[in-house]
């Protein structure tokens, strides 16, 4: 397995999509930076081809939302920093229908559905947690496509700024061809884009809170605008209103975990922000719980971190959903993750997977992973995590 690999299946679904020549098509991205940027990336890349593309942000993959988006037919749709995790039950839900490629960086699992393609880079031996994001993924796609989207690049690396261990593999090679084509330049420890007249980190944080602070008030077509475009001082604004909203929810729960200190189960350390983060996108609490990962005054090194949160029922361009979800953010601290390396625990994702398995929905990677399940399992997670744990 190889990125030559990689672009010889890409320029196949190249082949498809020219073959079945969309005028439109539909873009479901993540809320997060990488969401956005490789929504970005897509968008112009599409746009590029003369194919009107709308952007659709998804948090998580609700089978409803699932359900009702493949029910039509003759579609082109891409999920981009979502959706390999559950591309079997994509598939289950196209039924072949429609044209639907995947360009993610999420553990994946097998589609079932000839029409559902995906393309994550975990599939030719790279790895998701550190090699690559979903922005690098959709940028090499938009490439293999057109040439000319090598002015997209930045974008590649904005959204790969989640990967604490920085730019390496896939992502090193990015960084040398942006760098050579003009698209940034290097400015200390980060690079500037001329284009947009901001630092990749800055912008990387920015697109952390429109997204997920903001996904609820128009957040996500914001930053998509932002990546393209730059931030002017509207937008600039908007991100000071929303990150002073999201400091005082932290403060809050934070303050209350001090005081009262997380549940504990033998192996896994908990809590529940209920309706703390009201308003905002349910992204918000797998931050806190990145956050609070590192206070060591607070959390134990040796136990799994989970925090619950509510999920609001609207989505946002689509309509309400019919039932009662909840959020489970897990993060392993660093001293547990060599174990998940050499296979003595399991990984996030692995966990929660068989931990809400028939009554959740689960993806992530190895350190980081997240759930939705019915308001009322709360406690049946946290008792089959602790059980499979054991």
């Amino acid at each position: 397995m190889s990125f030559k690999e990689f672009n010889q299946h890409a320029n196949k679904v190249i082949a498809l999509i020219e073959k079945e020549a969309p005028s439109e098509a539909i873009i479901v991205h993540h809320d997060d930076a990488d969401g956005l940027c490789s929504a970005a990336v897509m968008l112009k890349a599409l746009e590029r081809e003369g194919i009107n593309a709308k952007t659709f942000c998804l948090e998580k993959v609700y089978m409803e939302v699932i359900a009702d988006l493949h029910s039509k037919e003759s579609q082109t749709i891409f999920y981009v920093d979502i959706g390999s995790s559950h591309a079997d039950a994509i598939s289950e839900f196209n039924k072949g229908r429609n044209l639907t490629v995947i360009l993610d960086h999420h553990d994946p699992k097998p589609p079932k559905d000839p029409k559902v393609l995906d393309l994550n880079l975990e599939n030719f031996g790279f790895k998701g947690e550190t090699d690559f994001s979903g922005a690098t993924c959709c940028y090499l796609f938009a490439k293999a496509l057109n040439e000319e989207n090598i002015d997209l690049s930045y974008l590649a690396l904005v959204g790969s700024s989640e990967i604490p261990e920085g730019f390496k593999s896939i992502n090193a090679m990015v960084v040398e061809e942006a760098i050579k084509a003009g698209v940034v330049h290097k400015k200390g420890k980060t690079f500037e884009i001329p284009k947009l007249g901001v630092k990749v980190d800055s912008l990387f944080s920015s697109l952390q809170i429109l997204g997920a602070v903001g996904y609820y008030e128009g957040g996500p077509d914001l930053g998509i605008k932002a990546c393209l475009e730059g931030i002017d001082a509207a937008v600039d604004e908007k991100i000071a209103v929303l990150e002073e909203r999201r400091k005082e929810a932290n403060r809050r729960l934070l303050g209350r975990l001090y005081r009262e200190r997380l549940k504990e189960t033998a192996h896994i350390q908990w809590f529940d922000a209920e309706d703390m983060y009201a308003g905002m996108g349910t992204k918000v609490i797998g931050q806190f719980c990145s956050f609070l990962s590192y206070q060591t005054r607070l959390i134990k090194p040796d136990k799994y971190l989970l925090g619950f949160v509510n999920v609001p029922q609207e989505i946002p361009k689509w309509g309400k959903l019919k039932e009662t979800y909840v959020k489970a953010s897990v993060r392993v601290p660093r001293p547990m993750q060599k174990m998940i390396d050499n296979g003595k625990l399991p990984g996030a994702v692995n966990l929660l997977d068989k931990a809400t398995k028939e009554f959740g929905i689960a993806d992530g990677h190895q350190y980081a992973a997240n759930a939705v399940l019915h308001a009322n399992k709360k406690m049946e997670l946290l008792n089959r995590a602790e059980k499979l744990l054991q």
